[in-house]
């Protein structure tokens, strides 16, 4: 049986005494979603005036009237843990598979079956992209000039990765264009930083899928060779903060135009490493937590 709160029926009784209104109870003359069969309010006895009880009690409460607001998991475990701690039979975790801003959000006050509900009290928690992950993803399918270009792959050296045996070989009839290892990609960004100011001359594609550089001052790289520019090269990075890192293949492509390069950088699939972490974690949560599970956004808005 439900209890009645003795501060509410304090409440209730200073007010008709204040007011000097009577306390009635208004039926309402059918059923309404989310409201009770019956409502109480005050009427004064002289002017007839109905003044509702919600606003009127509502300094009085001690708690609020119902859980919202959206907690910010920070690791896949809090995020576990805390909605293991709040939720309901009509709980439910979405995922955003994103693979730019991957996230998991549980609505704890969600729909259930034919009877609504707010849908304000949520879960969140947005995977941690590495600042490595995001500092190539900046960089996918844009445009840089020559500079731009080079400075880029001399801050992130570290991220270059040799190619096996079976990379080269699987990469290179994939993409028609050879492999490049580390050392490549610097002698070319170095070459890169000399000629930065001087105009393209001719650009020659080769049978092996690279394309050789001479410039109008005939500059050469440290071999004295025209510079070389492979087709594809490694990465080997973590997608995730302190996550496991993932060999990712990168096509590297230019366009000539007035006498100047224009390089870009195009990751090859990133979106899969992502979604399958996400999908993966979903999994790892929808069966810690026994709540139902859903790829999307909920309809209703948080605020």
């Amino acid at each position: 049986m439900e209890t009645i709160d003795k501060g509410a029926v304090d409440a209730v009784a200073a007010l008709v005494r204040q007011t000097g209104s009577h306390l009635v109870s208004v039926s309402l003359p059918q059923k309404i979603n989310g409201l009770p069969s019956s409502i109480p309010v005050l009427v004064h006895p002289e002017t007839g005036k109905v003044t509702g009880l919600y606003h009127e009690l509502a300094p009085w409460r001690t708690k609020p009237e119902r859980k919202t607001g959206t907690a910010i998991a920070e690791t896949l475990e809090s995020f576990i843990d805390l909605v293991d701690r709040h939720k309901q039979e009509n709980s439910v975790i979405f995922a955003k598979t994103d693979w730019r801003k991957p996230s998991l959000t549980a609505v704890i006050d969600y729909h259930s079956g034919t009877d609504p509900d707010n849908g304000k009290h949520r879960i969140h928690y947005q995977f941690p992209l590495s600042e490595e992950w995001n500092a190539w993803l900046a960089v996918d399918g844009k445009q840089m000039a020559q500079a731009q270009f080079a400075e880029f792959i001399e801050d992130h050296i570290a991220d270059l990765s040799t190619p096996d045996f079976n990379e080269a070989e699987d990469f290179e009839k994939m993409f028609s264009a050879k492999v490049a290892f580390p050392n490549d990609i610097v002698m070319l960004s170095r070459g890169l930083q000399i000629n930065a100011e001087t105009r393209v001359k001719q650009v020659i594609k080769l049978q092996t899928g690279e394309a050789q550089i001479t410039f109008e001052e005939d500059h050469k790289n440290a071999h004295g060779e025209p510079l070389v520019v492979p087709g594809v090269f490694i990465l080997q990075i973590a997608p995730f903060f302190m996550g496991e890192a993932k060999r990712i293949p990168v096509r590297l492509r230019y366009r000539l135009s007035g006498g100047e390069l224009k390089w870009t950088f195009q990751l090859y699939r990133p979106d899969r490493y992502i979604t399958e972490q996400v999908r993966t974690d979903l999994e790892a949560a929808a069966a810690e937590t026994s709540l139902p599970k859903f790829e999307g956004s909920p309809e209703m808005s948080a605020s």
